[in-house]
């Protein structure tokens, strides 16, 4: 895509190696927002099944999977699997992910007339590399009809690695299965901004900030399933990262989970205990979503000073969401511009690193044009989360 630029330079050329060196870094740049994030194969994706049951004696119980698991994200998944919830509340489908695993599970319960006699519950447990909750939905419940009407996991099976090497299972009975049905920018496309604007309103820039600067970002709301539609949505407000892996949507306050979320630079967590309100280490940004407030913690206002810029920001983002002509789509487009702008007016005091790979911001040309204080301060802690100040 870039070699064209480098051919045919002399060696003795040296300025003209350096503006090379700069058009490449500006050119890998530009292509972060013209390419959708590339996906491996779908057959590579999957990464195992599993299955928990919740028999008549009120006893849960992790019954079988395919390949083996490892202990811990076995409990992990059990903690997830609503059947071990003492509120004994039902949740058809979560989806979350520890480690760079996501995990999905369906939930139903055993209809008198099942094959499954001492069976009152179960869970199907996918887990996969991929961030993909309506296709790994649909393929979940796909299996649980299996379950229900063979009470055995080997029919499942056998559909696991269907779809594991062809993409693909076929079932006049149960449904049919096509994973290339199921595009990941849809995924990431399937929340709605304009929701998230309708609660926060002008706040909703106060969310982009903190996802520009690669924040810690936690939500609460008792209701799992409303966590996880309002979180998935967050990261669609930096489309040019089209990064999903910073969604954390389904975290409890177990050592375990918090270790391995606080290993993350950046993240958007959900969480159903009001309880982590009180976790000030965990976030730079608190969203109560049950109480539509949010909080930015005092260790984080410094880099989340709110300027003028932020008020152009704010007010296009709620313009653009308030207008019943634009869909959620363009309205992330709408979004993705301006924030394309606030990267365009970084360039002017970048240059171009010694390694001549990356671009580095040039911190006293950025102080000579004299932004305001706010501007200046977002623009270096911008920098900052891109990697581009010198080490």
């Amino acid at each position: 895509m870039e070699g064209g630029a480098g051919v045919g330079v002399a060696p003795e050329q040296g300025r003209a190696c350096e503006r090379v060196a700069g058009s490449r870094a500006l050119q890998r740049r530009r292509w972060r927002w013209k390419m959708a994030a590339a996906e491996p194969a779908d057959t590579q994706l999957m990464l195992g099944v599993g299955l928990i049951e919740k028999d008549t004696n009120g006893e849960v119980l992790w019954v079988w999977c395919y390949p083996s698991t490892t202990a811990t994200l076995r409990n992990l998944l059990l903690r997830k699997c609503c059947l071990t919830d003492e509120s004994k509340l039902l949740h058809p489908f979560v989806f979350g992910q520890y480690r760079r695993t996501w995990f999905y599970i369906t939930t139903v319960e055993v209809p008198d007339s099942s094959v499954l006699i001492k069976v009152t519950h179960f869970s199907i447990v996918l887990t996969a590399k991929d961030f993909n909750p309506e296709k790994y939905a649909a393929f979940t419940r796909i299996l649980c009809r299996m379950y229900l009407k063979h009470g055995s996991p080997v029919k499942m099976m056998e559909s696991y690695i269907a779809v594991l090497t062809k993409g693909i299972c076929q079932s006049e009975e149960n449904g049919s299965f096509l994973s290339k049905d199921f595009d990941a920018r849809k995924a990431y496309l399937a929340g709605s901004i304009k929701d998230i604007v309708s609660q926060f309103g002008m706040e909703t820039v106060i969310l982009h900030t903190a996802l520009m600067l690669k924040k810690r970002i936690v939500v609460y709301h008792p209701k799992i399933e409303a966590v996880q539609e309002f979180t998935r949505t967050l990261p669609a407000l930096v489309w040019h990262r089209q990064d999903w892996t910073i969604l954390h949507s389904y975290v409890h306050l177990h050592a375990e989970e918090l270790e391995a979320l606080q290993m993350c630079p950046g993240y958007i967590a959900g969480f159903v205990d009001l309880e982590v309100s009180s976790r000030s280490d965990l976030y730079d940004v608190f969203v109560n979503l049950a109480d539509s407030e949010i909080t930015i913690a005092p260790l984080a206002k410094e880099a989340m000073t709110m300027g003028k810029l932020h008020k152009d920001i704010g007010q296009l983002i709620v313009q653009s969401a308030e207008d019943p002509e634009k869909s959620d789509s363009q309205v992330i487009q709408d979004i993705s511009l301006k924030t394309r702008e606030i990267f365009t007016n970084l360039e002017p005091f970048s240059e171009v690193s010694g390694d001549g790979e990356k671009l580095v911001l040039n911190f006293e040309a950025l102080k000579q044009r004299r932004f305001p204080p706010a501007t200046e301060n977002f623009l270096y802690h911008l920098a900052a989360a891109e990697q581009m100040l010198k080490i």
